[in-house]
């Protein structure tokens, strides 16, 4: 399954207060932008009030997502992954993983637990503007 970045702008009614004009960047799983678009749509109608945009959809490449239940913010890094060939060469592969998590310290020790019997080298982590991920279901 494919994975695409989309920027929304519109209207979020929160209580009975006047509506707060948003902007957030959502990742979902999907096979086409119309396609996430879509379903991203669905998922915020509740909260939408007037006018609504999405000025951005572009597919991402990710190797791997950490969610985590502890965490309330993402996190993208780059890791090069490590392998040697059989000439004894190493070649390396950059991928990028995203990593829910409450702070980039706990972002990084995720990951370094998650790829403890990997060879790599990770690169950066930095703190990404993705409020949620909604994956495909089934």
């Amino acid at each position: 399954m494919l994975f695409y970045e989309l920027k929304i702008s519109y209207q979020r009614q929160t209580g009975e207060s006047t509506p707060n004009n948003v902007k957030e960047t959502y990742l979902v799983e999907g096979l086409t932008c119309a396609d996430v678009e879509n379903r991203l749509l669905d998922e915020l109608r509740p909260y939408m009030f007037g006018e609504t945009e999405v000025p951005s959809c572009k597919k991402v490449q990710l190797y791997d997502i950490i969610p985590s239940a502890e965490g309330d913010k993402w996190f993208k890094s780059r890791v090069e992954m490590i392998t040697v060939e059989e000439s004894g060469k190493e070649k390396r592969k950059a991928v990028s993983i995203l990593v829910e998590a409450a702070t980039i310290s706990d972002a990084m020790k995720t990951l370094t637990e998650k790829l403890n019997n990997v060879d790599c080298e990770i690169v950066s982590i930095t703190r990404s503007p993705i409020l949620d991920v909604l994956r495909a279901v089934g």
